[in-house]
């Protein structure tokens, strides 16, 4: 099913309980978002290439196609989507691999609809903003130690290894690379690479780099290449 209004940003609801959906349907709708309702992923998907979201309000936890499955066909097919998670607090490993799939934020049932609107705001409010941006100022290939990287095609060579990036992980390596022996904070690279506000908090920059060390770093918990700067962020050093 789907519903709609006249607006300047283009919303999917993807929830399969109804009470939540249409609450939500009200909220953003009050909002003056476009607000586009389905029960189930596959219409969702389905109907994406035609009403092109801007955003996706997505319940992981789906009859049929699952919230994950729904994630990737989105992003696949456009990139740019924000996606915030819809999680019960049990759910925090599909939260750990929706955030590894490309999505950019989740909040936990029950949640603050004001909270959430407010979250909605901040990454349609800076959507301009995208992990692409810091990746094109550089060179398409660059290498560092034993590590050859093409940010641009998102893989990463160390040795003999291979390893592909997501987009997240290229944007936050992009932007620590291109600000080299530079101490970058957390909501620096927050709005850099994710578009959040600056007051806006959030792991999901830590979780980036723990998984940046482990392809980069010879021993992650001692890195030599992405520096922890102590109650600031992150330093690259090549």
């Amino acid at each position: 099913m789907s519903q709609t209004t006249t607006s300047r940003a283009s919303i999917f609801v993807v929830e399969d309980d109804e009470t939540i959906s249409l609450g939500l349907q009200t909220a953003f709708r009050n909002e003056n978002y476009e607000v586009h309702v389905f029960d189930n992923g596959e219409a969702a998907v389905a109907a994406a290439p035609d009403l092109n979201p801007d955003l996706v309000l997505l319940d992981i936890m789906l009859p049929g196609m699952d919230g994950l499955s729904v994630l990737r066909s989105l992003k696949a097919n456009k990139p740019s989507i924000q996606a915030i998670l819809l999680t019960a607090k049990s759910d925090e490993i599909d939260r750990i691999l929706g955030l590894e799939m490309g999505a950019d934020d989740y909040v936990t049932k029950p949640f603050s609809v004001r909270e959430l609107i407010a979250r909605v705001k901040a990454r349609l409010r800076n959507r301009h903003i995208s992990p692409e941006q810091p990746i094109q100022q550089l060179e398409a290939t660059d290498s560092f130690s034993n590590i050859q990287v093409n940010l641009r095609k998102r893989v990463l060579s160390k040795g003999t290894t291979e390893y592909r990036l997501t987009t997240h992980e290229a944007g936050v390596l992009a932007y620590l690379m291109k600000n080299e022996g530079k101490n970058v904070t957390r909501d620096e690279l927050l709005q850099q690479v994710w578009g959040y506000a600056p007051n806006m908090t959030t792991r999901t920059v830590d979780n980036q780099i723990l998984k940046l060390r482990k392809k980069i770093e010879d021993t992650p918990s001692d890195p030599r290449h992405i520096l922890t700067i102590h109650g600031t962020g992150y330093r690259f050093e090549p």
